[in-house]
């Protein structure tokens, strides 16, 4: 609407990325259809309701995020080796990449064409945030997934925050990997991907102190909390 080229780069099998009149839609092969892209997701968003000890929800977001890694990567790796379609991305010198880095693909093409990446998201994994911005992120403050933890914590709820941390690198090691050796083939130098994430210029955080927690911020992190929420008059 104000006058920018947008081109959507979208697998053929996706959740959400319709065609529109707002932008170029440009689509690539994958190796999986729609009902197993659905079923997988629908059953890692169940694990939010389901109650049970940290065990054993950690365990079924541990299986449930291999399924979900596997389908990622492979849609990221069809993406880098769609010749034509990586050619008309260089060819085309376009200024920025918009992209969610929760699957770093967007974050490898940035790298691949020199610009610079804005990145939209509400978290990652493991806190690759805090991570690849640098931003400090202390388990004296900063709640951890599973803990039901505030911001306010004594010294024995703190120890647990700093214990709930730990699986964490188990998980990041598994689910991200896959992108780390992908994106040294593709770039052909090692590459990680907290290095990819530092790369990105602006991060566009889907979060809001009214309904989250005070967290650490960056100069490069804007707070956008509420963006995806619809306008709706609310009855009496």
């Amino acid at each position: 609407q104000k006058g920018h080229e947008i081109v959507v780069l979208a697998p053929e099998v996706s959740l959400y990325i319709k065609p529109s009149k707002n932008f170029v839609m440009k689509m690539y092969p994958v190796p999986f259809t729609q009902e197993e892209l659905d079923h997988t997701f629908w059953r890692m968003s169940g694990i939010v309701f389901e109650e049970g000890s940290f065990l054993e929800r950690f365990l079924k977001v541990y299986e449930r995020l291999k399924s979900i890694s596997a389908i990622s990567s492979s849609t990221c790796s069809h993406l880098l080796y769609n010749k034509e379609l990586v050619r008309y991305l260089e060819e085309s010198k376009f200024d920025a990449v918009f992209t969610d880095p929760i699957l770093p693909c967007g974050q490898i093409l940035a790298e691949h064409l020199s610009i610079s990446s804005v990145v939209f998201l509400q978290q990652i994994p493991c806190g690759l945030e805090f991570e690849g911005t640098q931003c400090p992120n202390p388990p004296s403050y900063v709640p951890r997934l599973f803990t039901d933890l505030t911001d306010h914590m004594n010294f024995f709820q703190r120890v647990k925050n700093l214990i709930f941390e730990i699986p964490n690198y188990f998980l990041c090691d598994f689910v991200f990997q896959p992108y780390a050796k992908l994106a040294s083939e593709f770039l052909q130098r090692d590459v990680t991907v907290p290095d990819l994430l530092r790369q990105a210029s602006i991060w566009l955080m889907k979060l809001d102190f009214v309904l989250h927690y005070p967290r650490p911020l960056m100069p490069n992190m804007i707070m956008i909390g509420g963006v995806n929420c619809a306008h709706k008059k609310l009855s009496q």
